[in-house]
């Protein structure tokens, strides 16, 4: 229960009474895809009676930003200057790491948001949807948990640390519930391959880009993957 409470905190901003050492959930990063289960019931809880699909996929949104606290999407910010800046790995790293906000951060930003928003609004099922995109979002973060390999001091070094081979195994089972959603099975299938490729393609990058991970790429990976594997089940 430690380590759920403090994987929580650590999520979301959601008023969980006194903190937990963060250790309890590093210790135990193969739970992340429980925080997708509990971050999107919450939001489809909230948007269940909203019958226009267009301001419930916009109000869906706007609710993961709140509970989050719109940590990870900082993170996908500061991945989209890193991304966009020129020059070599330091110039990229500290584009990456910089407070400030840059062209990168706004494109990348608004492509995310915009497809997610696309995705969620041509959904036969927003709320399986949310559930789906949320818990294969948080599986991405912790594929990168155990697989990027540091390059500086920070929070994710020190999840990293705690990691184990064998973690990613274990999340991926905690996805397999996904299955007793109404959904097709082959949208399940799909979005369980997408979950894996989309970090992968990360952790491609980033080795190129910054010679590793951080925690603004993890952050960047929930962003991403859960747009893509909304959409992606729209597709299939």
């Amino acid at each position: 229960m430690k380590s759920f409470l403090s994987l929580l905190q650590f999520t979301t901003i959601l008023p969980l009474g006194k903190p937990q050492d963060l250790e309890y959930f590093a210790r135990n990063s193969y739970i992340y895809p429980l925080a997708g289960y509990v971050i999107g019931g919450i939001v489809a809880l909230l948007i269940y009676f909203i019958a226009n699909q267009t301001i419930a996929a916009a109000a869906a949104i706007a609710l993961l930003l709140l509970i989050t606290g719109a940590h990870h999407f900082d993170g996908l910010l500061d991945f989209g200057d890193g991304l966009m800046a020129h020059g070599d790995k330091e110039n990229r790293i500290r584009a990456l790491t910089d407070r400030n906000v840059g062209a990168g951060a706004i494109a990348i930003g608004t492509a995310t948001t915009i497809l997610l928003f696309a995705g969620l609004q041509e959904s036969a099922s927003i709320l399986c949807a949310i559930i789906i995109g949320e818990v294969c979002a948080k599986f991405s973060m912790e594929f990168l948990t155990v697989f990027g390999t540091p390059f500086h001091t920070g929070m994710h070094s020190y999840l990293h640390q705690f990691a184990q081979p064998s973690f990613p195994g274990i999340s991926f089972l905690l996805c397999l519930p996904l299955f007793l959603l109404p959904v097709a099975p082959i949208k399940i299938f799909g979005a369980l391959i997408l979950m894996i490729l989309c970090p992968l393609a990360l952790l491609e990058i980033s080795k190129r880009l910054f010679g590793g991970v951080n925690g603004d790429v993890v952050g960047a990976s929930n962003e991403i993957t859960r747009a893509m594997v909304i959409v992606g089940i729209v597709l299939l």
